[in-house]
């Protein structure tokens, strides 16, 4: 057993195989009762030593169920987990010495509503043994318990900005400062870095007060600097919220702080917004988070970090069984039409540009790649051209490698959103459900060293560039450069940049996960 000293007592982890491992280690107290709502405190101290060598809780969430990609990336076989008292996180090193190794510190997807720190998907094992660094993984409140705006609502009886979720994900980088040192790791060279929500997160940091001077390297994976709910918007959920729990924001507040988690969730199920969009995200309070991300980095709140960032090629094809629940051309793009102008002519040239590269351009088809750019790929280059006009180095990738899943529908996944994240930890082949969701083989097993190198080298030097890899250099506009992380690798200069050039002076009225046009 490894026992390690913290700033708040004693912690007994677990020794495989030459690595120790710490599970369920507070970084902050259970934000419970009184304390729901309100922004993290620093955890109480203990006596003797604390046991940090079983999974802990997952914050509370809708209870997830079925297999593959599910089980891979959820709790799904033990909702008894999901607690309010979740803020805790998972320690992986290979020696709790003085070596100052480089921290990679990752933050769960799952849409702002769901996901968790601890489950087989990212496990730090493997990257801790490649690359001998620390890999931190963190829990933090999702949905209604860490983005929900209450403060206006209620008079500020309730003090919540929406931002909680961010305040948690700030309060464990500032454990990480204070403590990893103990645990073989460098406080002064911390890399943030996450998928989908995780990745949005990562943006959001990028432009959060709190969190500024915490990390020194970001990472934000198939989601950039531009998702997040402006504040008039995140003021009517809160209204729509109280409404479906047939509370009253100013005579109900004590009932609303009694009740039980889980009511809390089925409620805010039934929350609908006009046009849709996402219910749970940063939202722009115009103090911590001052303005949408990528406003912020564009004005300098992210100048000394160096970035990388990318998507898969196919994100929302994971999604497609969650889009308008039609094959008609013309209602696909009336959709496209609530959040960006010219809609027909962008159908048209995606449709066109696929027909030539032997593509699949049946309308649902054509829809989800554009749903990929505007979600995902577009954003992620304007954060690129956003640091480079402020010089700053960043490197994009792409993630080519297609998952065998086959959808309910019958649909293959290809290179959707998620499956990147079983080669950044080479946990493509941990189990069955990985394996039916990753892939596997000696091609996969390649790409997932390669994968591991591209994110190591750049938590350790700010430079993802490795064997493999060896011409990667920061994106600029003239060049565009981008590694592809597929089967082979390459760096490759304007990658599909007839399908970019389409994007180039569009109007787009809403953001990427936001509501469409005319919404709150």
């Amino acid at each position: 057993m490894a026992i390690v000293h913290t700033s708040y007592g004693k912690l007994e982890g677990i020794e495989d195989d030459g690595l120790h491992i710490f599970k369920d280690v507070p970084y902050a107290s259970p934000p419970v009762g009184d304390k729901r709502w309100c922004a993290p405190e620093p955890p109480e101290s203990w006596s003797g030593v604390r046991d940090a060598t079983e999974w802990g809780k997952q914050a509370w969430q809708g209870a997830a169920s079925g297999t593959g990609a599910t089980s891979v990336f959820f709790l799904a076989e033990d909702n008894s987990k999901r607690n309010e008292d979740c803020l805790v996180l998972s320690v992986f090193t290979p020696g709790n010495d003085d070596r100052k190794r480089p921290v990679l510190f990752w933050i769960h997807g799952g849409g702002f509503g769901g996901g968790t720190g601890a489950t087989p998907a990212y496990s730090g094992k493997n990257v801790a043994r490649h690359g001998d660094v620390v890999v931190v993984t963190v829990n933090y409140r999702v949905g209604v318990l860490g983005f929900l705006n209450l403060g206006e609502i209620t008079g500020g009886r309730i003090p919540s900005t929406g931002n909680e979720g961010l305040l948690d994900q700030t309060m464990a980088l500032q454990w990480v400062q204070d403590n990893i040192s103990a645990f073989g790791g460098d406080p002064d060279n911390v890399m943030i870095y996450g998928e989908s929500a995780g990745g949005m997160s990562v943006g959001a940091l990028m432009a959060f007060g709190p969190a500024k001077g915490l990390f020194h390297r970001a990472s934000p994976i198939s989601g950039a600097g531009s998702c997040c709910i402006v504040q008039n918007r995140s003021i009517d959920i809160a209204d729509r919220f109280f409404n479906a729990l047939e509370l009253s924001p100013k005579d109900d507040i004590d009932k609303l702080l009694a009740m039980h988690p889980e009511e809390l969730m089925a409620s805010a199920g039934k929350v609908r917004t006009p046009n849709g969009g996402m219910i749970f995200s940063p939202v722009v309070d115009g103090t911590d988070l001052p303005d949408i991300p990528l406003e912020c980095i564009r004005k300098g709140s992210a100048d000394g970090i160096s970035v990388l960032t990318g998507t898969t090629r196919d994100e929302w094809r994971l999604f497609i069984c969650q889009n308008p629940a039609t094959e008609d051309e013309s209602e696909l793009i009336a959709e496209l039409g609530k959040h960006l102008d010219g809609p027909e002519e962008l159908f048209a040239g995606y449709k066109d540009l696929r027909a030539k590269a032997g593509e699949d351009t049946s309308p649902i088809a054509v829809y989800a790649a554009i749903e990929t750019a505007r979600k995902m790929w577009w954003p992620c280059i304007q954060l690129c051209e956003a640091m480079g006009a402020r010089g700053q180095d960043t490197y994009q990738y792409l993630f080519t490698w297609p998952s065998p899943y086959t959808m309910a529908n019958g649909k293959p996944l290809h290179m959707s959103h998620a499956v990147v994240c079983g080669y950044i930890f080479g946990n493509h082949d941990i189990n069955d459900d990985a394996r039916g969701f990753f892939g596997s083989g000696p091609a996969a097993d390649t790409l997932a060293g390669h994968t591991m190198n591209t994110w190591i080298n750049f938590a350790r030097t700010g430079n993802p560039q490795s064997n493999g890899l060896p011409n990667w250099t920061p994106y600029e506009p003239k060049n565009r450069t981008t590694a592809i992380l597929g089967d082979p690798v390459e760096v490759v200069n304007a990658p599909f940049e007839e399908e970019r050039a389409l994007w180039d002076g569009r109007g787009q009225t809403a953001l990427p996960l936001g509501p469409a046009r005319g919404a709150a």
